[in-house]
């Protein structure tokens, strides 16, 4: 089949979303090609859910600008599609007199970016900020914040489809041919997209999409970053998030200690290079370094208190042998006209997505005329709330009007039935178990499914018409069921 649209995004995480939601505020036809089966599978929905303020960058690069103009934005943003956020603030914490040093260094840094309110604090005042956080001085940073990063993608694609954007899920570009009138992409499942433009947000595979049109400049080396979840238990034991000193050399920011807007605490992430693009596995010995390092932040943890692993993946563009960062790629590109390229989106991609969006906008008004929608809709239906977290008034109103809010599916996290039937009814018909835990927190809380995952698969069954070979985790061949069904 082939289809026909004026934009064409390849990538569906937050910063292919974010464009996507951006251009569907005007009266041009775009749509969004994603290989998974759901929007925010790679780096989107696995990473530290971390707004940062904009420390780490060097003044003058697009890292920076972004990162500052994001997080401005970001505010504004998650009011309007009913996505949790809070600006917490941040302690980055020196351990010796070298990190000292480097505490002093980020702190200009960050201020010739225009990030406000920063101070080096001493250890008195990180004890009022943080009780029992170790280190000799601190490098405090108020504008840091958190957010569900899963959370913010599905919504960005819920607003844009809304507003007319197609959405092509599991659909994988294989070939693309470049003319006079633009570009046509075939895919793996035989279908053909002719564009004027053609926007590579694919993370992790923004390389091969580049390679498909002949570009062989780039290449993306994926970092592996390990995570430890610990149990709403220690809800509140962290009031910000505690980083460690950047160290020279390192492919990350270190491991650090870091609030979600749950409740939760995740240590992490690690950082080690690896060969493909989707190895998450996760290992023992990291494990074992992710606990000691996060016991030397926050002494209080236990053991008992661990109650998942998980990895994601950075798009670096930096070999093992160098580490560190480069700046964004962010081009419209001469010699392919239409062709707007974003490479090596790592940290922070996130927080800066709703900047990477304003910038792509600027790009596709060189190459298409940008009508404003008279009936543009900015704000996603819904509540930003979990139906256990609405006042009682509110909940005993629900429950009258919908039985469905009186059942509660998932004990751990109090989600209800009718919380996990919006989940599977979803505005981009995505059905994956993933897809159901990422949309409703069904199957995040200790026990990690154990209590909700065989009710929700009964509703799958009898209420969706379900066969055991429809169950999927994530993608194409993750089946929940295996072998001889009776």
């Amino acid at each position: 089949m082939e289809h026909t649209y004026d934009a064409l995004i390849i990538g569906a995480g937050v910063a292919g979303n974010a464009i996507a939601r951006e251009l569907s505020r005007y009266e041009i036809r775009v749509a969004v090609l994603e290989k998974e089966l759901d929007v925010g599978m790679g780096t989107s929905s696995r990473n530290s859910g971390v707004l940062h303020s904009g420390i780490h960058y060097k003044p003058g690069t697009l890292r920076a600008r972004l990162n500052v103009r994001g997080n401005a934005m970001m505010g504004g943003l998650c009011a309007e599609l009913k996505v949790k956020i809070q600006y917490i603030g941040k302690l980055t914490v020196a351990q010796d007199e070298e990190d000292v040093r480097t505490l002093f260094a980020l702190k200009e840094q960050g201020e010739a970016n225009g990030v406000p309110g920063l101070e080096i604090l001493d250890t008195g005042a990180m004890q009022t900020i943080q009780p029992g956080v170790g280190g000799i001085r601190a490098l405090y940073s108020p504008t840091t914040g958190i957010i569900c990063p899963y959370g913010l993608t599905i919504a960005l694609a819920d607003n844009a489809r809304m507003n007319g954007v197609d959405f092509y899920l599991g659909r994988e570009a294989a070939a693309i041919r470049h003319d006079a009138n633009g570009f046509t992409v075939k895919t793996t499942e035989g279908d053909s997209f002719k564009a004027r433009v053609l926007i590579n947000a694919a993370g992790l595979y923004a390389d091969r999409i580049c390679s498909l049109l002949g570009i062989s400049q780039y290449r993306i080396y994926p970092c592996r970053g390990e995570y430890l979840i610990l149990d709403k238990r220690l809800q509140g034991s962290l009031s910000v998030l505690v980083y460690p000193a950047p160290r020279k050399g390192s492919a990350g920011l270190g491991i650090h200690l870091t609030n979600t807007v749950d409740g939760n605490i995740l240590i992490g992430p690690s950082n080690e290079y690896v060969d493909a693009p989707d190895d998450s596995a996760c290992t023992s010995d990291i494990i074992a370094q992710l606990k000691k390092e996060g016991h030397e932040l926050l002494p209080g943890i236990s053991t008992a208190d661990f109650i998942r692993n998980f990895s994601g993946l950075r798009a670096k563009q930096t070999p093992p042998e160098i580490k560190g960062f480069n700046d964004f790629v962010i081009e419209s590109r001469t010699d392919y006209p239409g062709f707007i390229n974003l490479l090596g989106i790592e940290s922070p991609g996130l927080t800066s997505s709703p900047a990477i969006a304003e910038m792509v906008r600027g790009m596709v008004a060189e190459r298409l005329p940008l009508k404003e929608k008279a009936a543009f809709k900015p704000e996603r239906p819904g509540r930003t709330e979990l139906f256990h977290e609405l006042p009682a008034e509110e909940k005993a109103d629900l429950v009258a009007r919908d039985p469905d809010y009186g059942e509660v599916v998932c004990r751990c996290e109090q989600i209800t039935k009718r919380e996990v039937l919006d989940a599977i009814q979803n505005p981009l018909g995505a059905r994956t178990i993933a897809g159901i835990k990422y949309r409703s927190r069904a199957m995040m809380g200790r026990c990690q499914g154990g209590f909700c995952l065989p009710r929700i698969v009964q509703i799958l069954e009898k209420e969706f018409g379900y066969r055991p070979e429809d169950y999927l985790l994530f993608s194409k061949g993750s089946h929940l069921f295996s072998g001889r069904v009776r």
